[in-house]
């Protein structure tokens, strides 16, 4: 009989705020532990792809492969490549190989399988946190605090209260309010929905999950921080090309540098930018900054981006 979050590192925290937990917490990345190093994780929220979201499986990854270090060790990598579409239908189940243990270094293997078929192959490396003398960092971009700025459902809202609003545009619009994401997020630049104009293939928001985590174990925040990362994160390099749409877009691989503590349930700015684009792929770069100014973790991405060209007056 499997046991639902009895070891899961997605169920360290206090009963005492049972009612505020995050539903990433109680849901999205705690598994079933069916046998010693293989998981059974189930879906919360499914995009309007009907395809399991990236992160939700990256994080759950990193949730199996976490469970079978010991906690002095802590995640600082994971590189992980997308080689199937997640089925939103049936779980998903982690199979991790212990690929080596060192003193202050170890790594993990982890097979996200559907089908009998891998979805995702991930390698995550895990190491005994050490002071340094050597320690340097770029600048944290200078942003409006996240108390200053509005939800993105907030400006949603904002749309749907013009009158002269087109009605599939506030059909779309509300679709994206009907989605139950787990976290909440605040842009420094908010978008323009109707993408009329070429920007520059950057953005800033405040990003957080929703409900309380804690202080915790670091291991739950990386987990919660790699499904974080994955959100909204390939569209930057569609922000030049007004004129397209995205008709099929996937994520290839993905990768993560974790750098410092943090805590996934305060806000945290997450700066993206797309240095390049082309052949039917488009390459994203993020950076994840806490308040302070510290940078937390930095994360790459390449994903397929086939797009059509549309006209002006569609939009």
């Amino acid at each position: 009989m499997a046991e639902r979050g009895s070891d899961s590192v997605a169920n360290h925290v206090s009963d005492s705020e049972a009612d505020l937990r995050s539903v990433l917490v109680t849901s999205v990345l705690n598994l079933d532990k069916l046998d010693t190093d293989l998981y059974r994780g189930t879906h919360h929220w499914v995009p309007r792809t009907k395809r399991l979201f990236g992160g939700q499986i990256v994080g759950q990854a990193l949730v199996a492969a976490a469970e079978s270090v010991s906690e002095h060790l802590f995640a600082h990598s994971l590189h992980c490549y997308f080689v199937r579409a997640g089925d939103p239908k049936v779980p998903v189940l982690y199979q991790v190989e212990r690929t080596r243990d060192g003193r202050s270094f170890c790594v993990r293997s982890v097979k996200a399988i559907q089908h009998g078929q891998p979805i995702l192959i991930c390698q995550a490396s895990f190491h005994m946190q050490q002071p340094s003398p050597l320690e340097h960092q770029f600048s944290m971009p200078s942003v409006p605090p996240p108390d200053t700025l509005l939800t993105v459902e907030e400006l949603i809202q904002r749309y749907l209260s013009d009158p002269n609003l087109a009605d599939n545009t506030r059909q779309g619009l509300n679709k994206i309010l009907a989605d139950e994401v787990p976290i909440e997020i605040k842009p420094v630049n908010p978008p323009d929905f109707y993408r009329r104009v070429a920007m520059e293939p950057k953005k800033l928001f405040w990003v957080r999950a929703r409900g309380h985590i804690g202080p915790g174990d670091m291991k739950l925040h990386c987990c919660v921080a790699a499904y974080v990362s994955d959100y909204s994160f390939l569209g930057t390099a569609l922000l030049p090309h007004p004129n397209h749409r995205a008709q099929f877009s996937a994520s290839l691989d993905h990768a993560m540098w974790f750098h410092s503590t943090f805590r996934a349930d305060e806000w945290m700015l997450y700066e993206c930018e797309s240095p390049w684009s082309g052949g039917s792929r488009g390459f994203v770069q993020g950076r994840l900054w806490r308040q302070d100014g510290v940078l937390a973790a930095s994360c790459a991405q390449e994903g397929v981006i086939r797009g059509k060209t549309v006209s002006q007056s569609k939009l």
